[in-house]
C-alpha cells in the first residue's frame, strides 16, 4: 500500500485536492490530520489538559463558555501562537509538541486500518507534514502550492473575522511552498509532486489527474504485488522510513552548515 503524503501551506487549496482524491474516479481513503488534531484536543483528552495547563492562565477566552471544561477557542489559540515574534515562536513549538505526537499516534492506527481493508493507496492529509517530520512514513509526497497573495485572498474570504495582519501572520508563520518543495524533492526525488493551484478549479483537476496518472504508472510490474505479502510489506516499509529519516537529517545538516557560513 502506498502512503501518499499531501501537504500545502495555509489556503493553498490542499483541502480541495483532498476532496478530489477522495471522489470518483480516484476514491482514495483520506486520513485527515486536521480532523485528528481536533479529536485529540477535545475536552477531557490528555491533549486538551496539557494545552490548558500551559496556556489557559495567560490566554483569556481560550475556553468557550463559562464551564471549565468547555471546548477550545481555536481562533484565540491561533492568535496566541501565530506570528514570528520570539514569544509566539516559542509558544507554537510548545503547542506543536503537544499535538503532533498525539496526531502521529492516531495516524498510525488509521494507516494500519486502511492496509487491513485492502486499500492500494491512502492519502495522509497533513498541513504541517514536513514541518512535523511526518513525511518519513510516506512513500511519496504531493505539495499543493499557490502564490502568497492568492493565499491571502482565499484566507480572508474563508474567515471574514481575520484582519489582513492576522492573515499575513498566519501565512508567514508556516514554511513557504518553495521550502516544502525543496525538502520533499530532497527526500523523495521523483516521488515528490507539486500541484499548482494558482488557477481555476478545472486547472487543478488536470493537475491532480496528472499526478495520479504518474503514481499509477509506478505501480505497474512486480511492485503492485509486493504489498500483498505483509512481511515483505513491513520490511520495505521500515526500510523506506529509515531512508527518508536519513535523507531529512542530511538535508537539515546541510541547511545548518549553510546558515553557519553566513
Amino acid at each position: 500500500m502506498l502512503l501518499l503524503g499531501l501537504t500545502g501551506s495555509i489556503a493553498a487549496g490542499k483541502s480541495t485536492v483532498s476532496k478530489l482524491l477522495s471522489s470518483p474516479p480516484y476514491n482514495l481513503p483520506i486520513i485527515d490530520a486536521d480532523v485528528i488534531a481536533r479529536k485529540v484536543v477535545e475536552p477531557g483528552t490528555p491533549g486538551y489538559n496539557k494545552i490548558l495547563a500551559h496556556f489557559n492562565s495567560t490566554t483569556p477566552g481560550l475556553v468557550i463558555g463559562e464551564a471549565e471544561n468547555g471546548p477550545l477557542d481555536r481562533a484565540v489559540l491561533g492568535r496566541r501562537v501565530f506570528g514570528n515574534s520570539p514569544d509566539r515562536v516559542r509558544d507554537r513549538k510548545v503547542l506543536n509538541g503537544i499535538i503532533h505526537p498525539l496526531v502521529a499516534r492516531e495516524t498510525y492506527r488509521e494507516v494500519l486500518r486502511a492496509y487491513l481493508n485492502g486499500a492500494w493507496a491512502v492519502v495522509l492529509d497533513v498541513p504541517l507534514l514536513l514541518e512535523a517530520g511526518m513525511e518519513t512514513m510516506c512513500g511519496g509526497v504531493v505539495v499543493v502550492a499557490a502564490g502568497e497573495e492568492v493565499q491571502m485572498k482565499r484566507l480572508l474570504k474563508r474567515d471574514p473575522k481575520l484582519t489582513e495582519e492576522d492573515a499575513r501572520s498566519r501565512v508567514g508563520s508556516q514554511w513557504s511552498a518553495a521550502k516544502k518543495v525543496e525538502l520533499a524533492e530532497y527526500v523523495f526525488g521523483d516521488k515528490a509532486w507539486v500541484v499548482d493551484n494558482g488557477g481555476s478549479l478545472e486547472d487543478l483537476e488536470q493537475e491532480v489527474r496528472r499526478v495520479v496518472d504518474e503514481i499509477g504508472k509506478r505501480r505497474k510490474g512486480v511492485w503492485k504485488w509486493v504489498w500483498g505479502f505483509p512481511v515483505v510489506a513491513m520490511v520495505i516499509g521500515l526500510w523506506g522510513i529509515l531512508r527518508n529519516w536519513w535523507r531529512r537529517r542530511t538535508w537539515e545538516a546541510e541547511k545548518r552548515e549553510v546558515k553557519a557560513k553566513l
